[in-house]
């Protein structure tokens, strides 16, 4: 028989989604540049996406570990409790001109209203997560946004990573007290940070501020003339 093509399809079904395999294995007898009876394998293997709450099943009924991909402020202003951190993204320190013009203008705006910092790919984060994991391990990947979380997955996948899940939209989803946390504040706030967090304060404090100087106007009206008459004029 010149050759041999065998297409196997493996499936695994839990509660959540069903994952397949895909196993190819060829044999020949005379191969251009391969030895004589040399085998192919070729494993596919689908990330899982799922909800906070299927993702909470993973961890208590099929032993996934949690390895959160945030960057160091997010992850410290809340984060799972026993998670493991490896952020996709670190601070980006570089010196060179057209990175400190980037940081510049980053931190005036998107640094300064949101608190986000200036970051660059973290380029030891496949090796990393391998120090920590085999690539059998069963790895639940969370961000904030579940933006970082489905890159980091690609990157593992193609590292060879074949039990993966990430939560759809990320801990911004997170219901207070579904997961037991750590930090200042609860899981889905820990993306808030720079003016962003307190404009709602300030839009509280001039709201309050207008609405007393009109019930003041309304009730007393000759004591309002009278403080209109002393202010300064330009």
């Amino acid at each position: 028989m010149a050759g041999l093509c065998c297409c196997m399809p493996l499936s695994s079904r839990s509660n959540f989604r069903t994952s397949r395999l895909m196993l190819e294995t060829r044999h020949g007898r005379t191969m251009v540049g391969k030895s004589l009876g040399r085998r192919n394998l070729q494993i596919k293997a689908e990330v899982n996406f799922v909800n906070a709450e299927e993702g909470k099943k993973l961890i208590a009924v099929e032993g996934y570990a949690i390895l959160d991909v945030r960057d160091k402020s997010q992850y410290g202003r809340a984060h799972i409790k026993s998670c493991y951190h490896v952020p996709l993204f670190i601070e980006n320190q570089d010196n060179d001109l057209g990175t400190i013009i980037k940081r510049t203008v980053h931190n005036n705006f998107s640094g300064l209203f949101f608190g986000l910092p200036f970051t660059k790919m973290n380029p030891d984060f496949v090796q990393s997560v391998k120090s920590q994991f085999s690539p059998e391990s069963k790895l639940l990947l969370v961000c904030q946004e579940g933006l970082r979380s489905a890159a980091a997955a690609s990157k593992l996948e193609q590292a060879g990573f074949a039990n993966i899940a990430c939560i759809t939209s990320g801990l911004q989803t997170v219901k207070p007290g579904m997961f037991d946390s750590v930090g200042s504040t609860e899981l889905q706030d820990a993306g808030k940070a720079g003016l962003i967090t307190i404009q709602g304060k300030i839009s509280a404090v001039l709201g309050t501020v207008l609405i007393c100087a009109f019930l003041f106007i309304t009730f007393f009206p000759e004591q309002a003339e009278k403080l209109l008459q002393m202010a300064p004029s330009g």
